[in-house]
């Protein structure tokens, strides 16, 4: 082999595992789209399509709030807690009427965020540690308020969960709503750029004189509002409560769908598209096992993976 090949190759490499990391998952879903058509019966029908989209709604809300946690260098495991705390709050308070009821759990969701951001940015405890102590802590306090499944009987909670506009179901617009508000205010305010700046190098941050600590507590309130919008809408989805099983390893599924969007664990970088197209990837593959009889295990098993691959491909390419 000449130099001037061997002078190539890691370049060739690095550039492989650049687009693997970037547009891998464009590539998953572009796959798994065309093997369920091919192989998985009434795949192609409005009706399947709309009923995934309205599953990934959910995950999709709470990956947002985690790639911010995820880009600010940190992470946020109790996401599924804080669902279960929605879900909890909104049978607590909807005879007051649906609106108060998403308040009130929005809040909830914020006071947990606030929790965590306020342990991680002024006492320094490591972001893993505060919100797995949070994770276990709000889905207790969401057991206490609620101890069992509850149906939940209002009408409009009833259309929130299955109407549409325009054959678009609500659950849908939503979320893709928020997905362009995270977008936008992670490319276009000075929030989102400092947040990343934080993520890049914290140290470097605070001798810049951003407000370190401020912009920490406000993307683990963003995280916790959005858990929290995420377990009402799969509530109105479910009509009913259930604090004991609603969110449960929804943390591994956010954190798939941000890894494999291509949003690296080290901080310093968002890919919200490719966070949107994560969570499509992982509500396919799990649609898919379902549809093919294979035990829910299974899709533990394929987002750990999932996740090991991506991972590796960002590690190898951050190393040149």
């Amino acid at each position: 082999m000449t130099d001037l090949a061997l002078r190539r190759a890691p370049a060739d490499r690095e550039r492989m595992l650049g687009l693997l990391q970037d547009y891998g998952v464009y590539a998953g879903v572009t796959v798994l789209i065309l093997a369920n058509i091919a192989f998985t019966p009434h795949f192609v029908s409005a009706e399947n399509f709309r009923t995934q989209a309205v599953q990934v709604a959910p995950v999709l809300i709470v990956a947002l709030g985690m790639a911010l946690a995820i880009g600010s260098e940190g992470v946020d495991l109790s996401v599924g807690s804080v669902m279960a705390l929605g879900t909890s709050l909104v049978s607590l308070y909807l005879g007051y009427g649906p609106w108060i009821a998403l308040i009130v759990a929005m809040l909830g969701g914020a006071v947990v965020g606030l929790a965590s951001g306020s342990l991680i940015a002024h006492i320094g405890v490591q972001p893993i540690v505060a919100t797995l102590a949070l994770m276990v802590a709000v889905r207790g306090i969401a057991l206490v308020m609620l101890p069992q499944l509850k149906d939940v009987r209002d009408p409009g909670m009833a259309s929130l969960g299955s109407g549409d506009l325009l054959g678009i179901p609500y659950l849908v617009l939503i979320a893709a709503a928020l997905a362009l508000l995270v977008g936008f205010t992670v490319r276009r305010t000075t929030f989102g750029r400092q947040l990343l700046a934080i993520g890049d190098s914290r140290p470097a941050a605070q001798l810049a004189g951003l407000p370190v600590r401020r912009v920490l507590i406000l993307v683990y309130i963003c995280s916790g509002v959005l858990a929290a919008i995420a377990g009402v809408l799969a509530t109105a989805r479910l009509q009913a409560s259930d604090p004991t099983s609603l969110g449960n390893l929804m943390e591994l599924s956010a954190i798939t769908a941000v890894v494999v969007g291509g949003t690296p664990l080290s901080g310093g970088r968002i890919r919200v598209g490719g966070t949107v197209a994560g969570a499509v990837l992982i509500q396919l593959l799990t649609a898919t096992l379902i549809k093919h009889d294979l035990p829910p295990s299974w899709t533990q098993i394929a987002q750990a993976v999932v996740i090991v691959l991506a991972v590796y491909a960002a590690r190898e390419r951050g190393k040149r």
